[in-house]
């Protein structure tokens, strides 16, 4: 399934992308009134039997698939060539575990809403294309073999950073959190639907250019690897988001930098989940 959160005549929903459109319930709504509820409950719900309303993708406004209750855990230079490119090719850059810092939740936003520039705070403006894994089970001290049965489903997150800021600050939380610095979405990919999450094409363009273009296979840590670290001692919940790194290409990686200005359109496409793409305007 594709469960996505849209806006119709001024109401919010959700529902099943298929080929010809959105199918949503309005009798659910009411039990479940987000994704959210919809994965804390998906054990106790039949959604194709219950979905009995119609509406096309060119009637609505998509949204982000749920405002996430907990910060957004992220992984750095989970990429090789990217931790590279992020240190002048130094070898010994390369991580030995996980690289973990967090995104606030309050700067998600979804397909086709604006990412704010912030020149006000930032003149590096960077892009990172990422694949995002939604937890579906609690647990805790989750083993690497039974970690991949935890997960809801997978989804896109543009892991937007102030380059700048994350220098400044000397670490990653303020400058990878203003406002609108996570898009995410359009969808979320029950992970029934993906066979080989670590056989995944992932492309970032800007402007039309191709500027990221990796495999998920790439991965130094992959996702079962990441549930297991990030589970020890630590309880995952349904709806957590764990956006595992990106591939290189990103602006900062080239010389001179690329960083992203007002007008530049982002798009970020990912085997077998769909396109995020967002406009960055002041």
């Amino acid at each position: 399934m594709k469960l996505l959160s849209f806006q119709l005549e001024g109401t919010t929903h959700w529902g099943i992308l298929k080929d010809d459109g959105i199918y949503y319930s309005d009798h659910l709504m009411t039990y479940f009134p987000n994704l959210l509820s919809v994965i804390q409950n998906f054990h106790h719900l039949n959604l194709e039997q219950d979905l009995n309303k119609f509406v096309t993708l060119d009637e609505v406004n998509i949204l982000p698939p749920y405002q996430p209750n907990k910060n957004i855990m992220c992984i750095g230079k989970n990429y090789r060539e990217h931790a590279l490119e992020m240190t002048s090719n130094d070898p010994t850059s390369i991580p030995k575990a996980p690289v973990v810092f967090t995104k606030s939740p309050t700067c998600v936003i979804g397909q086709d809403q604006t990412i704010l520039a912030h020149t006000n705070v930032t003149n590096q403006l960077d892009y990172e294309g990422e694949l995002a894994v939604v937890i579906g089970k609690k647990g805790i001290n989750i083993s690497k073999e039974e970690a991949l049965d935890f997960v809801f489903g997978y989804t896109i997150l543009n892991d937007i950073t102030a380059r700048d800021l994350q220098k400044k600050h000397q670490q990653f939380f303020k400058g990878k959190s203003l406002d609108t610095f996570a898009p995410f979405g359009p969808v979320i990919v029950s992970a029934d639907e993906i066979p080989d999450v670590q056989n995944l094409h992932i492309q970032t363009k800007v402007n039309d250019e191709v500027r990221q273009d990796g495999n998920t296979n790439d991965m130094i840590f992959s996702v079962a690897d990441l549930i297991e670290v990030l589970s020890e001692g630590m309880t995952l919940e349904p709806g957590d988001v764990i956006a595992t790194g990106t591939p290189s290409g990103v602006g900062k990686g080239f010389s001179p930098p690329r960083f992203l200005n007002p007008g530049d359109q982002v798009s970020i496409t990912i085997e077998g989940i769909g396109t995020l793409q967002n406009i960055v305007k002041e």
